[in-house]
């Protein structure tokens, strides 16, 4: 059970996140979120690119403008390193240095401080300091190319796999690795997290099928690519969409049933040579209905059928509304140290 009013987990951390755009930011929502007190240092200007964008990961914690051009600025992000547990940058590599704020300046003042980095490309080697985006960086760890439907481009996955997955929560598990080590050593370190390295890692199950003979590279015609007819996505007699996930055979048993189809009457599965038969017998069955027909049909059955939601309509379904989730809610969720949003920050 949970303990109403308790503090999240990462009560009376202390975190100051110089504002940048997309994974610093989220990975210092992850650290309000879990109690964290988070303060941002913004610009004095008030410029920031795609502010509008960081409406939700910005919550949780209060802001500060500083000039860090300016010496009493970069003399006042110092004072709060001094009282900081970690401190968030995600500037160019060189940067922070040249400002007279990098990790050497700030551990000086704080041996204990967590000196957390966040790139596209990492500190160092021949593209650090090249400029980039979720896409390129997506596209040289071999991601990217393997997303798309068969016989078509790469798709971009929005930046949910760089940015957020390979990103912010690698930088995440950094911080707490050395947080965690630090109770022993009592010394911070710097935290290098590079979107490249976070993507490679997310890509070692793929790797190893590619390894094993099962996986091919053209995209599209893989088990987890949309390749398999019974894991893909389905359009209906309405234009909605239906994404299928029977991997197992019970599942696949489930799937067949719920669309009116005979096990006997159809092609081995275990083949991939037969995907394209299954794929259209599928498809064919699908367009007979609507999405929200076919969501109802399969609804408390084990076929891993559900309809294919846009974003305004996922906020309310009825299982996030029961959890209390979406977008503007915390994850996870902890039994003894429920997180409360919205606290500002003790600086």
């Amino acid at each position: 059970m949970t303990t109403p009013g308790a503090p999240g987990p990462l009560h009376g951390l202390r975190v100051v996140e110089l504002a940048a755009i997309g994974p610093a930011p989220f990975a210092c929502m992850m650290f309000a979120d879990l109690g964290a007190d988070v303060l941002r240092v913004d610009r004095a200007d008030g410029g920031r690119s795609f502010a509008a964008w960081h409406r939700i990961l910005d919550r949780g914690r209060r802001s500060t403008a500083l000039d860090l051009k300016d010496p009493a600025g970069v003399a006042e992000l110092l004072r709060l390193a001094e009282r900081a547990d970690v401190l968030v940058e995600g500037f160019r590599p060189g940067v922070a240095e040249r400002l007279g704020i990098g990790p050497e300046v700030c551990r000086e003042r704080n041996p204990r401080l967590v000196y957390a980095r966040m790139t596209g490309w990492g500190q160092e080697g021949p593209l650090a300091t090249t400029p980039g985006h979720d896409i390129n960086y997506l596209a040289l760890t071999g991601a990217l190319h393997a997303i798309g439907e068969a016989g078509g481009p790469p798709v971009p996955p929005l930046n949910l796999l760089g940015d957020f997955g390979g990103g912010a929560m690698f930088l995440v598990a950094g911080v707490l690795a050395a947080l965690y080590e630090r109770a022993a050593s009592g010394r911070g370190q710097v935290v290098d997290a590079a979107i490249v390295d976070g993507t490679n890692a997310l890509l070692g199950m793929v790797v190893a099928m590619a390894g094993a003979g099962t996986w091919r590279q053209e995209r599209g015609v893989n088990l987890l690519d949309g390749g398999a007819p019974f894991y893909t996505c389905y359009t209906c007699a309405d234009g909605g969409h239906v994404a299928v996930g029977a991997l197992e055979d019970r599942f696949y048993a489930a799937l067949l049933h719920g669309l009116g189809l005979a096990p006997a009457g159809l092609p081995d599965r275990d083949d991939p040579a037969n995907w394209p038969a299954l794929r259209r017998r599928f498809a064919d069955r699908f367009l007979r209905h609507d999405r929200d027909t076919w969501a109802r049909r399969f609804e408390d059955t084990e076929a891993c059928v559900t309809p294919v939601l846009t974003v305004t309509e996922a906020a309310g379904h009825p299982h996030h509304r029961a959890r209390g989730g979406g977008p503007a809610a915390p994850a996870p969720r902890f039994s003894r140290t429920p997180v409360e949003l919205h606290r500002p920050p003790s600086f």
